[in-house]
């Protein structure tokens, strides 16, 4: 009896996932929900970062000293891979209305007599601007001045010592009486595509598998289409879930696998793990991610707002 009761519940499953992929395959909304843009997250997350680093971020020069020294400055600028000096600007009120529009992500000030000031070591003083709006660009554009404008800042110091008659390997030894050497655990390069890739993609991923599943239960109550689902499934709503919700699941494991085998293959990203174990996870991810779904539809009472949630 219970042989003949299980059969017929695999009977039922296998109705109602027949009856699923009729639905997914007879709209192009589905695929491009489930195949296409999944893809395409993936791609743009194997190639948004190039080499790993920002370079070429637009920045702006304002050079009020017009001077040998502030030419120097800008040449320094320009040949630093992370600046991409776009223009050079009059004045500071219009190098900040271009920030301010996002013409340039950071500006340098370069303020009247500063040649003069740093040979006297009277108080010569850069100034530099980024938009810190976005987060990582303007931290990279921080760091990038910093890096750059540092042996500039020494300058003055090490003109009035060669003055004093002070040997250069002893202004070093001043200037720098120990030097670091920094070696950063599991991502030496500091290439942001190790630690921003992988995990991006997972988000996105994640929206779109609770979207699709969301839509595709509250479709059947929007097209009153839900007593035919749940007859096929004999009444069993377990049945009527899960029949529904595999074929989604195939699809969206089959991307999670394959993404894990172009961000840790070809991308390079370290791992140092078993690959079977992290697809098992990613499997397990998916399932997770299709309940949360679910149980977000029980609680919420219309489509609409549980889309609003999800999103």
């Amino acid at each position: 009896m219970k042989d003949k009761e299980f059969g017929y519940a695999m009977k039922a499953l296998r109705m109602v996932i027949r009856r699923e992929w009729h639905r997914m395959t007879s709209r192009r909304l589905y695929l491009g929900v489930c195949v296409v843009l999944p893809l395409l997250c993936l791609f743009f997350m194997a190639t948004i970062f190039g080499n790993g680093q920002m370079e070429n971020i637009p920045v702006g020069i304002v050079d009020l000293d017009n001077t040998a020294t502030s030419r120097n400055i800008s040449q320094r600028i320009s040949a630093a891979p992370t600046f991409r000096v776009t223009e050079h600007f009059t004045d500071e009120a219009n190098a900040r209305r271009a920030l301010q529009r996002k013409d340039i992500y950071g500006y340098l000030v370069i303020p009247p007599r500063f040649e003069q000031k740093a040979v006297t070591g009277t108080g010569a003083t850069l100034t530099y601007y980024y938009h810190y709006a976005l987060l990582s660009v303007g931290s990279e554009l921080m760091a990038a001045f910093e890096n750059t404008l540092a042996p500039v800042a020494l300058s003055p110091i090490v003109m009035q010592a060669e003055a004093l008659g002070v040997s250069g390997e002893q202004i070093q030894i001043f200037l720098l009486p120990v030097e670091a050497s920094t070696h950063p655990l599991y991502n030496p390069d500091m290439d942001y595509s190790i630690y921003l890739s992988q995990p991006f993609f997972f988000v996105l991923f994640q929206i779109l598998i609770l979207l699709t599943t969301v839509y595709s239960i509250g479709s059947e109550l929007k097209f009153g289409s839900a007593g035919e689902w749940l007859e096929m499934a004999r009444g069993n709503i377990l049945t009527a879930v899960a029949g529904k919700l595999l074929p989604y699941t195939l699809i969206f494991s089959s991307i999670g696998i394959l993404a894990n085998y172009v961000l840790f293959g070809p991308l390079h990203i370290p791992f140092a793990g078993s690959l079977w174990l992290m697809n098992a996870v990613t499997v397990l991810f998916i399932i997770a991610t299709q309940a949360l779904a679910v149980f977000i539809y029980s609680v919420f009472p219309k489509i609409a707002y549980i889309i609003s949630v999800v999103s």
